[in-house]
């Protein structure tokens, strides 16, 4: 604590210990008689009201007109009142000014609620002048304060200091315990612990909410891209037009990334002098409770520069109950307060206004990854650029991770494999991640497919030179992903195909689980693929659609809801198919059950052909690892045999299980009656001469 705060709380403890003595001297003169004096509510004709208001709005400060009714009559006193009044208005000349004022200024307090609230934090702030509460110092009817000693004891009394709508009880500043059928203006008051603490200059954000928020990153005011600070300069020139309007705006921030809507928001948050808090959606209570964070919160802000930011990506995700109350919620004067969205509401949240917030451009990062390498190496940066799709914030993470890793400037390596550990924990949430082995050694293509599957390295290889550098990402906004069909019969190779390419570019292969993202609900299938397509854009990993044609199959004549519904399904993935920005694989042994309108969309279509003689001798070759043990084989002669690779694969491992559960090398008797287990399974004829 710096000697100045010092200073400031001594002084606004000594405001305090005044404003506690002039309470005292108040409640002794009023209180303290010779005779016993019933003191009982004043009638509504003796207490003038304030103007009279529908709502209370925060920050207004209503003008109390002072009592035209004589005042009470007062009993003779040995406690100077007068002097104490003038001690208490000398020690509020501090700057800033004691707790107390600046509460009741921020929060629109008039005079008589401002002491009113004094004269409930009293007990806690000095436990011993609640004796001076009741008559004579007795215990009785004023044990606590009420509302009616305050209208007895108080200047400028108001009856509208007890409505559900003034700050008193809408901010809970004071707690009523009105039990039963206890009168409202008898019932025992206590103040906020809250408030108690900030009454002696400790202000921390309420606990009630601390477990619904989160501290969205340090004080510092974040490092956004250019084309991020332009975005939010805008937002900062609305929120300050409008900073004199009744209601502050509520910021809408639409894009696929929460991370860049957040760094945005902490922007904003920071240039207009406030932290920002974060809570999701999911976390926000339900509507019997909504109305109590609502109303601590709009407290809250007034006491603390703090702004909030609320994630709502999962919004259509949640139920229709929790919908409504959030859109109430948002409707609310929470501001400055940020919503993150992924696409723009159907219908505004009343007073919001809209922006979108993208990531960085591929430019920007590419500088960012240069400035990460600290050199000038042009192709480790373009790779970077063109496989990753990050914000400033995770690639600092990444630069971060991989700088500790290595101890000093990291290489292309290094970047690389930090960027797939912070990336891929998001998709293993949505797919199965399949670890590639399978590499060009491995796999046997006919030369048209080979030449396809190199092609397709290639272009993923040289995205950021093509599209950023060579001028097409400015004439293209679709088809910049690289999408392929891998059509064959079952056991060609097609997944090993997509295991080749995931090798050649250091990346991960993930298996889309249709179970897992077919829904039997309206709408839950496209959003399942929204959450996978925007997680696997940040780069590192390929998609692997194993029977495509169970999602891309062709659009129907609509004769029912569930074909409309089906049809909007196919409609969502031609769209979203286009819009991807990464590496999206189809494979099918139906290729003619696609509809026609993906094959457009399509950049390769890759056919795998049921090997001939010679891919399959190459393939029997090839299955066997060197450390087998074996005899000489007749691999020609195993290839007369018309099986796929897949089933070579399978008949090759069996009959390794007999070798080792034998003792004896691999041999073609072996070989042979594995080969004889399959043709069974698969339902084909075994030619026993030629198994022989």
């Amino acid at each position: 604590m710096s000697p100045a705060d010092q200073d400031w709380i001594e002084a606004n403890n000594l405001y305090l210990n005044q404003s506690l003595k002039w309470l005292r001297a108040r409640l002794k003169n009023r209180l303290g008689v010779q005779a016993p004096v019933i003191v009982s509510t004043p009638s509504a004709e003796e207490i003038p009201a304030a103007p009279r208001r529908s709502w209370w709005s925060f920050g207004s400060s209503p003008d109390v007109p002072p009592a035209t009714t004589a005042p009470l009559a007062l009993v003779d006193s040995t406690v100077d009142e007068e002097s104490a009044a003038t001690d208490r208005t000398a020690a509020a000349e501090i700057n800033p000014p004691p707790a107390l004022l600046v509460l009741a200024e921020r929060l629109g307090l008039t005079a008589f609620e401002r002491d009113t609230l004094l004269l409930c934090a009293a007990s806690e702030l000095e436990p011993a002048i609640a004796a001076l509460f009741t008559p004579g110092g007795a215990t009785g009817q004023f044990a606590a304060p009420t509302f009616a000693l305050a209208l007895h004891i108080l200047d400028n009394p108001s009856w509208d200091a007890l409505s559900p709508h003034r700050p008193l009880r809408y901010a809970r500043l004071i707690e009523v315990n009105q039990g039963g059928a206890t009168p409202l203006t008898i019932a025992p008051l206590r103040a906020d612990e809250r408030i108690v603490h900030y009454l002696k200059g400790l202000n921390s954000l309420d606990e009630r909410l601390t477990d619904l928020l989160t501290l969205a990153g340090d004080t510092e005011i974040p490092l956004l891209a250019t084309s991020q600070e332009a975005i939010a300069e805008d937002i900062l020139i609305q929120l300050k037009a409008t900073g004199g309007a009744a209601q502050i705006p509520l910021v809408s921030l639409i894009g696929s990334d929460v991370g860049s809507q957040l760094e945005t928001a902490r922007y904003v948050a920071g240039k207009l002098g406030r932290r920002l808090y974060q809570v999701e959606i999911d976390a926000l209570p339900g509507a019997t409770e909504l109305e109590g964070v609502v109303r601590l919160w709009q407290r809250e802000r007034l006491l603390l520069p703090i702004a909030l930011f609320v994630d709502a990506h999962e919004l259509a995700a949640t139920g229709v109950d929790r919908v409504r109350a959030f859109q109430a919620f948002a409707r609310r004067d929470i501001g400055p307060a940020f919503i993150g969205l992924r696409e723009a509401p159907g219908r505004a949240f009343g007073h919001a206004v809209g922006f979108e917030v993208s990531k960085p451009t591929a430019q920007e990062q590419h500088a960012a990854w240069e400035k990460a390498l600290e050199v000038a190496d042009g192709g480790s940066s373009e790779r970077l650029a063109g496989h990753f799709d990050l914000s400033l914030r995770d690639i600092a993470t990444v630069t971060g991770f991989a700088t500790a890793a290595s101890g000093g400037t990291p290489d292309e390596d290094q970047l690389w494999s930090a960027a797939r550990r912070l990336v891929l924990p998001r998709l293993d949430q949505l797919a199965e991640r399949i670890e590639p082995r399978a590499t060009w050694d491995d796999i046997v293509l006919t030369d048209e497919a080979a030449l396809l599957i190199h092609q397709i390295a290639d272009q993923a290889r040289h995205r950021y030179r093509v599209y950023e550098e060579w001028g097409y990402a400015a004439r293209m906004n679709r088809g910049l992903g690289i999408s392929a069909l891998f059509a064959g019969e079952s056991g060609t190779g097609k997944t090993m195909a997509a295991e080749v390419i995931a090798n050649e570019l250091r990346l991960a292969l993930y298996r889309i689980d249709l179970s897992g993202v077919v829904s039997k609900y309206i709408g839950e299938t496209e959003k399942n693929l929204s959450r996978l397509f925007d997680a696997a854009e940040q780069g590192g990993a390929i998609l692997l659609f194993d029977e495509a044609d169970a999602l891309f199959g062709k659009r129907s004549e609509v004769k029912d809801s569930h074909d409309r519904y089906a049809n909007i399904e196919i409609n969502y993935l031609l769209q979203r198919t286009e819009s991807f920005r990464g590496i999206a694989i189809l494979a099918t042994n139906m290729k003619s059950a696609l509809d026609a309108a993906f094959m457009r969309r399509l950049r390769f279509v890759v056919n795998f052909p049921y090997p001939g003689p010679s891919e399959r001798e190459l393939m029997w070759r090839k299955t066997l690892p060197e450390a087998v043990p074996r005899e000489d084989l007749d691999y020609a002669r195993l290839a007369r045999f018309h099986l796929s690779g897949g089933n070579i694969h399978s008949v090759a491992l069996n009959a390794a299980f007999m070798a080792a559960s034998r003792g004896v090398p691999m041999n073609e008797n072996l070989i042979v009656a594995a080969l004889r287990n399959e043709l069974k399974k698969l339902d084909k004829p075994a030619n026993e001469a030629a198994l022989r």
